[in-house]
């Protein structure tokens, strides 16, 4: 069971049929084959555009209704860049949806956010954020007694070669890495820390290109979520869950 925002939805890792697959569906598979032949159900709750306290809210009862062995909770990517960001209050928040599943008998596995400065320039001014919540991270989790993955201590998660156009959201191969890395910290058979291997030496752009870029980034993805917020609009809005009921996990063999 998933918990979460746009990168526990799946966002942009296409599944070829209109939908998006997504660290959350690919962990699911990786611990299904690693129970087999004993059947894996799975749920995910994610809804992209939501802060901490929308997941909290609408999410946490929800799922421990659904009696989890094993769950995920991520959050907190929303709210730093908002300017309301409120770092107790998102740490509190990801620390009671922790608590509240583990004391329900839940296995729960999160992670740390990438460093965003490396694959989007821009978002310098709130690296201190994310640096920030990634310490709170550490520190509720190990509170808690749920499984940390410290994802933004590696640098190849930001690389941007792994990263989607919009340089918000993981790409295939992300959401590949990240599921990998989640069944390594669980100590699933068969994984290992590979998934934190660097990437061949990126080719050097020229500057022109890369100047233009980033006028495409801000014209194509930046320009319309800044729209968006300033109408006080998300792109969860009117959006449900990709899966609110647990269904079996169905391999190809």
């Amino acid at each position: 069971m998933a918990v979460g925002d746009s990168t526990t939805e799946g966002m942009d890792d296409p599944d070829g049929n209109g939908g998006y697959r997504g660290w959350a569906d690919r962990f699911a598979e990786h611990v299904a084959r690693a129970q087999r032949p004993a059947p894996l159900e799975y749920a995910n709750l994610a809804v992209r555009g939501r802060t901490t306290a929308r997941i909290q809210a609408e999410q946490l009862e929800p799922a421990l209704a659904l009696e989890p062995d094993l769950a995920t909770v991520v959050a907190g990517m929303n709210d730093i860049l908002r300017g309301s960001f409120d770092l107790q209050a998102v740490s509190a928040g990801i620390f009671t949806m922790q608590q509240s599943l583990v004391r329900a008998g839940a296995t729960v596995l999160t992670f740390t956010l990438p460093d965003p400065a490396p694959v989007m320039p821009l978002a310098k001014p709130v690296r201190g954020r994310v640096l920030a919540l990634n310490d709170a991270i550490r520190e509720v989790t190990a509170q808690s007694g749920a499984i940390l993955l410290d994802l933004g201590a590696y640098p190849v998660a930001s690389d941007p070669r792994l990263w989607s156009d919009d340089r918000l959201h993981a790409n295939s191969a992300g959401h590949e890495r990240i599921g990998h890395a989640l069944a390594y910290a669980l100590g699933l058979d068969g994984f290992d820390d590979s998934w934190n291997a660097a990437l061949p030496p990126p080719v050097r752009r020229p500057r022109h290109r890369a100047v233009a870029a980033e006028l495409s980034w801000i014209r194509r993805h930046m320009l319309p979520w800044a729209g968006r917020h300033l109408l006080g609009r998300s792109s969860g809005d009117n959006r449900e869950c990709k899966r609110a009921t647990p269904t079996p996990v169905h391999l190809e063999t």
